[in-house]
């Protein structure tokens, strides 16, 4: 795969480049889930004197057909073939964000590129490897199960006032944590901070089928016909998560929206 030969150049930039404290290298190839589209992924921490332009930095590594900083702000290479690649620079004094993350998501020594001062094994290793999931009903109850009752309300109200394509967004929000519920239901937790990673291969079919289900163009009849879908499979899921579930509700926000 490219990919590789990216991860092993951007290693070796790393540990040339001496204003470059520290590097790790996260997502799916530190996990090992990696294939041909997946992305190459890293943060960098620089001391003052050492952060780079970044066009240039990532210009190192391979040819670049463009340059974008994203949402989150990371800057994200086009690679050939492409391949993305995403970098986050940052300086020494953001090392202490890492301690705000829910989880590493794989072993330590897969993600460290670098590490001249010792900090970022000292504040990987403090991690969990994975986040933990709802402990308790009442705690997936109160994130998951009533978040997404909220949502395919709002969805309902918008269906009916005619925002499809607002509707149509609110759907997908009514999707991910239909998502985490069908998780908790079937005992699939894995990949829980993205829960539709690799859905398809950990969840069972009917359940595939009813996630499914829940889709929807942006007009009128396949948006309330995706929410009775989500309510059914949302109904499903919240009984086997073993918390009492508000069918009276569930069947109210279904009649009205046909079912």
């Amino acid at each position: 795969m490219l990919q590789l030969e990216l991860i092993e150049r951007v290693k070796a930039v790393c540990r040339a480049d001496p204003g470059l404290d520290g590097a790790l290298m996260y997502g799916s190839f530190a996990k090992g889930e990696a294939d041909e589209h997946s992305d190459i992924e890293f943060w960098l921490f620089f001391t003052a004197r050492g952060r780079p332009d970044p066009a240039e930095w990532c210009a190192r590594i391979a040819p670049v057909s463009y340059l974008i900083r994203n949402e989150f702000g990371a800057h994200v290479a086009i690679f050939p073939q492409l391949v993305r690649g995403e970098f986050h620079f940052a300086s020494v004094s953001h090392y202490g964000s890492l301690s705000t993350w829910p989880e590493r998501g794989a072993p330590v020594d897969r993600m460290i590129v670098v590490d001249r001062s010792g900090r970022l094994e000292r504040l990987l290793r403090a991690l969990p490897e994975r986040v933990s999931t709802p402990a308790a009903p009442g705690d997936a109850v109160s994130e998951y199960c009533d978040r997404f009752l909220n949502w395919v309300v709002l969805a309902y109200h918008l269906v009916e006032r005619g925002e499809l394509l607002r509707a149509w967004d609110a759907l997908g929000h009514v999707q991910r944590h239909l998502l985490w519920m069908a998780r908790l239901a079937d005992r699939e937790t894995a990949h829980w901070l993205t829960p539709s990673r690799a859905a398809e291969a950990e969840l069972p079919p009917r359940t595939i089928e009813a996630l499914v289900a829940a889709t929807s163009a942006a007009d009128l009849d396949g948006l309330r016909a995706a929410l009775r879908a989500a309510l059914a499979e949302g109904r499903r899921c919240w009984e086997a998560i073993g918390a009492p579930v508000p069918d009276a509700l569930i069947e109210e926000i279904s009649a009205a929206l046909g079912g």
